[in-house]
């Protein structure tokens, strides 16, 4: 990725876009692993439509022409829009031939997804009482130990899943209101984020304390994404609930952001660090706009300006930037997901 002095535009000869019949937000990439066992890349997407009944489609991508075409015979209903949705990071230590999905929403499920058909294997449900679910926010899965998943909820917890087992390893009070994302830093290390404006580091050895890095401003102002940057497990990103700006923290100095990406236009919905670049972040938000922005050591007195930028259709709600082509960012607007070439 060449860095250049002045912003730089993403050019729309390198983007392919996917139309579907309904608005999307949900959005994962297969592992790197299993391109070996596919000609093509799998990218999975889930409907955004406010009742209980929805859909994930499963599409294939061909980066060397370009394509992207949908197999219908994996195309299934979703109870709820699904709030995130993740493939196994490493499906070989499953000892499945096939992909694993896992989906967020009501509970947490995984699917298995082969050649011709979608099958569900499991549904994780942390309820004590059945008439009553709290939804999950978020989840991720532990590429390090990959028996494990965090997930997050309105409930103020976060529970963590030994899914060889389906059971749950420990649920954990996690914030004082709800919990809006979840990352794994370490293999027993996660952080999360909540409408308390907090970001809380989790060890689970230590399950009594946890350690706050970082709370809005403004006090009770929702923190609602959070991602860590897995080639730097020093810096962490989160975005405030209606705030233009990107919030880059350092957990060796908490409290004080190290960086504060301030050139959106518009609420900042999405933010994912580039899975090959400890330097790299991308941010998408209300304004229609994605950046690419690359952090410098020593921010200058006038702040950072993005590297380069694309503009969508319409206001951008997710992104994805992915670990098995790393030269793609998948954006999610409107009923379409673009895929673009940074």
């Amino acid at each position: 990725m060449e860095n250049s002095t002045q912003e730089s535009h993403l050019r729309a000869e390198n983007s392919v876009t996917y139309e579907s019949p309904y608005p999307l937000y949900a959005m994962a990439f297969a592992s790197p692993q299993t391109r070996t066992r596919h000609q093509h890349h799998r990218i999975a997407v889930g409907s955004f439509i406010e009742e209980y009944s929805n859909r994930v489609d499963i599409l294939s991508f061909d980066p060397d022409t370009l394509s992207i075409k949908p197999n219908p015979t994996l195309s299934f209903d979703h109870p709820y829009p699904p709030t995130k949705l993740m493939f196994h990071p490493n499906p070989n230590a499953l000892h499945k031939t096939n992909d694993v999905l896992a989906s967020s929403g009501d509970y947490l499920r995984l699917w298995e997804v082969g050649d011709s058909t979608v099958e569900p294997i499991q549904v994780l449900n942390n309820s004590k009482t059945s008439e009553f679910c709290a939804p999950l926010t978020s989840f991720d899965w532990n590429d390090i130990e990959p028996r494990r998943i965090g997930t997050s909820s309105i409930d103020t917890t976060c529970t963590i899943w030994d899914i060889e087992k389906g059971v749950v390893e420990t649920q954990l009070i996690a914030h004082d209101k709800e919990v809006y994302d979840i990352a794994w830093g370490e293999a027993r290390v996660f952080a999360s984020v909540s409408a308390d404006g907090s970001v809380r580091i989790f060890d689970l050895r230590d399950k009594e304390h946890s350690t706050i890095i970082y709370e809005s401003p403004q006090p009770d102002t929702p923190l609602l994404r959070l991602a860590w940057n897995k080639q730097d497990l020093r810096y962490m990103a989160t975005i405030l609930m209606d705030s233009n700006k990107v919030v880059i923290l350092d957990i060796r100095s908490p409290t004080m952001p190290v960086a504060e990406l301030e050139r959106h236009r518009g609420s900042v919905n999405a933010i994912a660090w580039a899975p090959q670049s400890c330097r790299h972040i991308c941010s998408a938000g209300d304004d229609t706009q994605a950046l690419i922005w690359d952090l410098p050591t020593v921010a200058g007195p006038n702040g950072i300006d993005p590297m380069s930028m694309y503009s969508a259709g319409a206001e951008i709600n997710q992104l994805q930037w992915s670990a098995a082509q790393p030269d793609w960012i998948s954006i999610a607007f409107s009923n379409k997901m673009q895929l673009l070439k940074v």
